[in-house]
């Protein structure tokens, strides 16, 4: 495979920012089978913006010849008070549901390295990370912490201050080419570009994906200074906010009932979570969407593209009940391998 061909792979959408395009054609140039990295905070159930969004990204790296890596961050999420802040349970939750999680949705150890933070960390990791904290000021490190999903006005404990500077430490450690991570990742990654500069360490390309909205629609609660991205970092499918979740486990009735509940409404394709999720995820691979629908009501519909849904959907030519069915038909398909893995391995979803 030439290079620009795994240069669109690697750009393929979701992925939204590459920092940097000359840097990405360099990592080609120089490795067949570069590395990749993407960490997960252990925190709770796997949903579709952490689980089901990742796993459709990392088949077009691998594609693209990418060695991906699958970091489950337990010492983050003890830091950050997950599972009640029991470092035990963390880690079994890691190397038992979540990443059985990952598995389910193709992503098995014969494609995927699975590392999990603690068993990495030794004193030249430890050196890393008072290396980061020492060539950043206080003030950054706090703007930082966002990452943590915590805004810069939240009360944090003194462990938190460290949190940024162990996930650019983990970058370093992993020595990889390629970062990736959410958009709200993006302030860590240029820290630790800007820190490996400093230090004349390897300096990893990021890779950016859009976020899931959450179920629930949009809303604001002050990440970001940019309205549009403070909108997109807070909207987000998230853990710590159930409702706005569809887990990748879920049952065709949960799923069923929860796209059913979601914010859609009329004729409005901006910061629309199910428009979001036909075009992020269910029409990704060019599948068109069938909407059944009565004849009274203009009768069964095909979609070829996002676009022309879109552009229909803005017209008020398509009820938001006709899109939810049609959406939870197929992110129940979508999820049909997941839930009958978890079927079959009940005693993992006992763990969280």
């Amino acid at each position: 495979m030439d290079i620009e061909k795994k240069m669109e792979l690697v750009m393929r959408p979701p992925i939204a920012e590459v920092l940097t395009r000359d840097e990405m054609k360099a990592v080609f140039e120089n490795y067949a089978h570069p590395k990749h990295y993407i960490g997960f905070e252990i925190s709770g159930k796997v949903h579709l913006g952490s689980g089901l969004v990742t796993a459709l990204k990392l088949k077009d790296f691998m594609e693209a010849g990418i060695k991906p890596t699958i970091f489950l961050a337990d010492y983050h999420a003890w830091i950050n008070g997950k599972l009640g802040g029991d470092l035990e349970k963390i880690q079994k939750v890691a190397t038992g549901y979540f990443k059985s999680a990952f598995v389910s949705l193709g992503l098995g150890e014969d494609k995927v390295n699975y590392v999990l933070a603690s068993k990495m960390y030794d004193a030249d990791y430890w050196k890393d990370v008072l290396d980061v904290c020492k060539s950043t000021t206080m003030a950054r490190m706090l703007r930082c912490t966002t990452i943590m999903g915590r805004t810069e006005k939240d009360s944090l404990d003194s462990a938190s201050i460290i949190y940024p500077a162990m996930q650019a430490a983990d970058i370093f450690a992993l020595d990889v080419q390629f970062m990736h991570a959410g958009m709200d990742q993006r302030k860590v990654h240029v820290l630790a570009r800007e820190i490996a500069d400093k230090f004349k360490r390897k300096k990893a390309v990021a890779l950016h994906h859009r976020l899931l909205m959450g179920l629930s629609g949009p809303s604001k609660m002050g990440f970001e200074q940019n309205e549009k991205d403070d909108i997109e970092i807070s909207s987000k499918m998230s853990k710590s906010k159930p409702e706005t979740c569809i887990y990748v486990h879920d049952s065709e009735a949960e799923i069923k009932s929860k796209i059913a509940k979601a914010y859609c409404p009329e004729k409005t394709v901006e910061n629309n979570p199910i428009i979001e999720m036909c075009e992020m995820l269910i029409m990704r691979d060019a599948k068109p969407l069938q909407i059944s629908r009565p004849a009274k009501f203009g009768g069964d519909v095909e979609f070829a593209s996002a676009t022309e849904l879109k552009e229909v959907y803005t017209e008020g030519k398509l009820h938001p009940m006709d899109l939810k069915n049609a959406a939870a038909a197929e992110m129940a398909a979508l999820l049909k391998p997941s839930r009958d893995y978890f079927e079959k391995h009940k005693e993992l979803l006992v763990q969280i």
